[in-house]
């Protein structure tokens, strides 16, 4: 079988140390080129050891970006759903392999649900769900949105023939991260919601929440998260499935939502102040609601904690895909999250 090349931005991430993990334990392994995108000179030797092709650079380093992409048949970018300057630079090196062997390249980018918030500001729910199936609905997010105009431009460049491209959507990510990028002390391990309500927590002496904390979450465990990016990155290569091959849409139809679940922000917070408290870390095992000044202290720049991001992963599990931690897992998940 010929070498599958692959390049992946985020290597020592929560996201992508965890797709890169399972990567490296793939079935076809052995036919895999892979190639990833390394800040610190200091992880080199350990990357290699795993057998990877760690090349020292940045999101700002736009011809290296583009360099990588235009050598590779696939490319996982799972570093920032936001750096429209990358995308472009990472897009420009797929169509200049595409203009090379005329076969388009495949595009995993992570986005994140992140796109669908809203301004309930803790104060309310809301019934408006967006599945991935519905893509008039998806497509009437503005550009205003988080994420939005990476995406776009993403499926855009999937309208031009010359690269296949597919958007998985993380929701609130959750579980530690773990495996040999762990163990050697390569990648990020927490995720960034819970941890970062906590950390506040620590400071405020109890675990806050916006507004009134009726707003409302999906939910996916991190190995759960990295099972959707393998299948969809089987899918997209034609590898088979002992499911069965099933066919995975890609550019404008090919958005891919991980969650398995919901919670409301409150019963969130309140479990987060319990496990605190029986670990004497905070005053009082029920939340509060933060106060303006500090909304201004703690988010200076705004928050998505107090918003609605309401999805549905049908087209995620129409391609395959099955998680099975739930509500439970997460709550449990948090007394990882403050011991480790």
């Amino acid at each position: 079988m010929r070498t599958t090349h692959i390049f992946l931005t985020g290597p020592t991430g929560y996201i992508g140390g965890s797709v890169l993990t399972r990567l490296l334990s793939h079935p076809l392994s052995d036919t895999f080129g892979i190639t990833v995108l390394l800040r610190e000179a200091e992880k080199v030797k350990e990357f290699r050891t795993l057998g990877v092709k760690p090349v020292i650079g940045s999101h700002s380093d736009l011809p290296l970006l583009q360099h990588l992409a235009a050598d590779a048949d696939v490319v996982l970018a799972c570093a920032d759903a936001d750096d429209l300057d990358a995308a472009k630079a990472i897009l420009a090196g797929l169509k200049d392999r595409f203009d090379k062997t005329g076969t388009p390249s495949t595009l995993i980018h992570t986005s994140g649900t992140g796109v669908l918030v809203d301004d309930a500001g803790g104060m309310h729910a809301t019934e408006n769900i967006y599945s991935d199936l519905d893509v008039e609905k998806l497509e009437s997010l503005p550009p205003t949105q988080p994420h939005r105009p990476v995406d776009m431009l993403v499926v855009a460049a999937d309208t031009q023939g010359y690269v296949k491209t597919y958007i998985i959507l993380p929701s609130t990510i959750y579980g530690r991260a773990s495996g040999p990028l762990v163990d050697l002390g390569l990648q990020n391990r927490h995720s960034q919601q819970i941890p970062g309500l906590v950390k506040i927590a620590m400071k405020r002496g109890e675990v806050g929440y916006v507004g009134l904390g009726k707003n409302i979450w999906p939910h996916v465990h991190i190995k759960e998260a990295a099972d959707l990016y393998v299948l969809v990155f089987d899918h997209s290569r034609g590898f088979d499935h002992s499911h069965g091959r099933k066919e995975v849409a890609h550019g404008r139809v090919g958005y891919y939502f991980a969650e398995n679940g919901e919670y409301v922000m409150y019963d969130l917070a309140k479990a987060i102040a319990e496990t605190l408290y029986q670990e004497g870390k905070v005053k009082s095992p029920n939340p509060t609601s933060f106060t303006d000044e500090e909304m201004k202290v703690y988010f200076p720049n705004g928050t998505m904690y107090g918003a609605n991001a309401r999805c549905r992963a049908e087209r995620s599990r129409a391609a395959g895909w099955h998680p099975r931690k739930g509500y439970h897992d997460l709550v449990t998940s948090i007394k990882g999250e403050i011991r480790s």
